[in-house]
């Protein structure tokens, strides 16, 4: 790839595929839309033109606080043709979060999505003391200046870029060959799971360097559609966009909810979609209400061919040395010992393609070829049940400081329990806690190094030393441990780490994903810093407590009472007590001694980061009478 920028890959590949669709909307709640990359360059030219009459330079931040949209990406590529960065943010935020965010970058323009996003930037104007325009992407606006800031339309916008092109046609083409790589081309502010947002400066090479290597692992072909269900602001949907782009396949917008997004992959058929774990254990969920409701025969049928094709899927795996060896394994061996019960198991998984599969691979629009999971880790019984099912599932890791990707599964060898091997070009290394590089099989923090990392945090030097050293090596804070292959397996955040008062050392997420697997578990957060024994918080799944009620005559006049009954509290401990115990694979100081059932109110930007992973120290603070309760 000759290209030095993300502007630049947006006009190579509008020159070699000018007709194929870039983008796919619903227009007015209709039928989807096709934008070819002819069509989008043409707007995103125009754009960028309008927005350089508002004085958008060469080095300039500006905010764009909107949801995964067309015109976002049209307002990306605008704003790093100009040569500026982008500061971008979904409509969760809150003022003050704005505040701080588009305040530190100092930004001249700010771009939102509708109404709502105007009046909070505008509530917050005169802390912000270099705003001097709001564009808006949704409907009109008074352009009279408001609070010392002067409102524009996209409408407006693209027709005074309109106006420009026409005077001086080259003038984006000039500004595009100015390009670097080097250019910071997006300050990404992190809403992690502790602490103040740390501004995260990428520049054009972290992306494309992605662009260039993803491919090696996932076959993508021009005209494939992604469907986009995630927030854009996010790195990982963001590299999702730019290898779209540079593969010139097509980007159709939906949301992350289960009736919408599976209606939408219904009519468009996508073969692709990023997107995070929480997603695929909504739809196994799914499956598995509906499943249940029908009972009898068809819920025996169902779980029978379940178990059929988990099986049919370990035996190939070992058949096709797809099996994570922490410690050194013989392939031949493993093969040997599978091949006959694999070929005996065949025509079974076959059966079970014909009678169950196939229906689910049908509600994914009956072309889809693999969903792309990241931001956090995949539970290993969703991508158990999926593998059972034939549907691929291709787990990810990296980080917003990694611009994310680090590592994913190869499309042709997926080795299940990992993350597949670190892109071309990056290097890893199992560190322990005096830095000492630790041998495949051993768990320690993962340290990686690569074009993809990040060039520091946004006006945090001090930061910035804490994570990345003189050399280049990255602190991820995350744990994992190495195959002796090189595939990656990510066992959970260093700071996390649980230690009780015996001097025991847990991870917390490995837990809290097996409790998950209960259908009547939505959410569970491990707690016992400090104590005796560990404990746990229960947000039950409202729906599944409330038929258990029901089926069960447990009297409730509204469904939340059913947090404080005692039948409901004796059913998920048994649920608790069942799943996480020595026979399912955990120590004894592992086990869950207590439980409280909560509220499932927790929200992004509150109780959850973007990427919906728990907030571990706003969840103590809130929850912090019932917590100190499980250990009176």
């Amino acid at each position: 790839m000759n290209t030095q920028t993300i502007p630049q890959l947006l006009r190579e590949t509008t020159k070699d595929h000018p007709e194929v669709a870039a983008q796919m909307s619903r227009v007015d709640g209709g039928a989807f839309i096709p934008r070819s990359y002819r069509e989008l360059y043409e707007e995103v030219t125009l754009f960028a033109a309008g927005l350089r009459t508002l004085g958008v330079t060469r080095g300039a931040n500006v905010g764009l606080i909107a949801e995964n949209r067309a015109e976002w990406f049209v307002s990306d590529l605008a704003i790093l043709s100009l040569g500026a960065a982008d500061v971008p943010r979904g409509n969760d935020s809150t003022a003050a979060d704005l505040e701080f965010i588009l305040g530190l970058p100092k930004c001249p323009v700010v771009i939102v999505e509708n109404e709502a996003q105007l009046e909070k930037v505008l509530s917050i104007a005169r802390s912000l003391k270099d705003l001097k325009h709001l564009v808006i992407l949704e409907g009109e606006i008074d352009s009279k200046p408001a609070r010392g800031v002067r409102g524009h339309s996209y409408a407006q916008i693209r027709e005074a870029g309109s106006t420009a092109i026409a005077k001086d046609p080259e003038q984006i083409e000039r500004e595009i060959d100015q390009g670097s790589g080097d250019d910071l081309a997006t300050i990404i502010f992190t809403s992690g799971t502790t602490g103040e947002p740390k501004g995260v400066q990428l520049s054009h090479t972290n992306f494309l360097y992605q662009v260039g290597c993803i491919p090696e692992r996932i076959d993508i072909n021009p005209g494939d559609i992604w469907l986009c269900v995630l927030p854009v602001w996010h790195s990982f949907e963001r590299i999702i966009q730019y290898l779209a782009l540079g593969s010139a396949t097509t980007l159709a917008y939906s949301k992350p909810i289960g009736t919408v997004m599976l209606a939408d992959m219904a009519e468009i058929r996508p073969k692709w979609m990023a997107s995070v774990p929480r997603i695929w254990e909504a739809v196994r969920a799914g499956i598995y209400r509906n499943i249940k409701s029908q009972g009898g025969a068809k819920e025996a049928l169902f779980r029978f061919f379940v178990s059929v094709g988990g099986t049919h899927k370990r035996l190939s795996d070992m058949v096709r040395g797809l099996v994570p060896d922490f410690k050194k394994r013989i392939r031949i061996l493993d093969a040997a010992i599978a091949i006959v019960p694999l070929l005996l198991m065949t025509p079974l998984k076959a059966l079970g393609n014909a009678l169950v599969f196939g229906k689910i691979k049908a509600r994914l629009g009956g072309r889809f070829i693999a969903g792309v999971s990241g931001g956090g880790a995949l539970p290993p019984a969703v991508d158990a049940f999926f593998g059972a099912a034939g549907v691929l599932l291709l787990e990810g890791y990296g980080l917003t400081e990694t611009a994310p990707v680090l590592a994913v599964r190869h499309q042709s060898g997926p080795v299940p329990g990992t993350v597949g091997k670190m892109l071309v070009g990056t290097e890893c290394q199992i560190r322990d806690e005096g830095g000492a590089v630790l041998p495949p099989g051993t768990m320690g923090v993962i340290h990686v190094r690569g074009p993809q990392v990040m060039r520091g945090y946004y006006e945090r030097p001090e930061m910035t030393a804490r994570v990345l050293d003189a050399d280049g090596w990255l602190n991820t804070g995350d744990l994992g441990m190495l195959t002796h292959r090189g595939e990656l397996k990510i066992t959970g955040r260093a700071k996390d780490t649980i230690v009780l008062l015996g001097g025991e050392n847990i991870e917390p997420l490995p837990i809290e994903q097996k409790l998950q697997e209960s259908e009547y578990i939505e959410r569970a957060v491990v707690v016992g810093q400090d104590q005796k024994y560990l404990a746990t918080l229960i947000c039950p799944n409202g729906e599944a407590i409330e038929r258990y009620a029901d089926e069960n005559h447990v009297p409730y006049m509204a469904a939340e009472d059913l947090l404080e009954s005692e039948a409901i509290a004796e059913l998920i401990t048994s649920e608790v007590a069942g799943l996480v115990n020595t026979h399912t694979g955990f120590k004894g100081f592992e086990l869950i001694y207590r439980t409280r059932l909560v509220p499932d109110d927790f929200e992004v930007g509150r109780e959850l980061s973007a990427k919906q992973e728990i907030k571990r120290h706003i969840i103590a603070e809130r929850f912090s009478r019932e917590i100190a309760a499980l250990f009176s």
